[in-house]
């Protein structure tokens, strides 16, 4: 009887490690980030999010020069006006100032805007991409790489990299 019991705890515990081994070769990681800047659709993104940061940036510029030659004109003319033209005059730089405060506010956003549009389906891309790479090699769980300490699981980006063609 005592046989048995041993005999039955050592099964047990043979059966309890042959599962934990096979539950680990279940797990596994990918760096998100890198699959997604190597993937040729962000860097077509990239480079209209660029374009369009670029043609936003030389409006605010030419804008800002507007409202630094008004400035020199109307601080050169202050003494030749009066005290009322002088008011009106600071009044409109002011409303100048909160217009293009506004502005690149509003260029902030649609970039960001912008961005989020172009980005999200080469996310969905990925994911997609990551899921039929773990279901095709039987992976359970694939965790984010970048949060991770120890990486003892396999790392799939070299076969989602393989899976988008790139």
């Amino acid at each position: 009887m005592k046989h048995l019991k041993t005999l039955l705890f050592a099964t047990a515990l043979f059966i309890g490690a042959t599962s934990f081994t096979a539950a680990q070769s279940k797990l596994a990681h990918i760096n998100t980030q890198d699959l997604i800047k190597a993937m040729p659709e962000y860097k077509v993104a990239q480079g209209e999010i660029e374009k369009l940061g670029e043609t936003y940036q030389a409006t605010i510029q030419g804008s800002l020069k507007e409202l630094d030659t008004k400035l020199k004109q109307y601080n050169a003319e202050a003494e030749a006006q009066t005290q009322e033209e002088n008011q009106k005059r600071m009044q409109e730089v002011e409303g100048m100032k909160q217009s293009l405060s506004q502005y690149q506010q509003q260029a902030q956003k649609d970039l960001q805007e912008k961005e989020f549009n172009l980005l999200k389906p080469i996310t969905e891309k990925a994911k997609t991409a990551i899921e039929k790479v773990a279901a095709a090699q039987g992976i359970e769980y694939v965790f984010e790489a970048g949060g991770l300490i120890v990486k003892k699981g396999k790392d799939l980006l070299a076969d989602v990299k393989a899976e988008l063609k790139i």
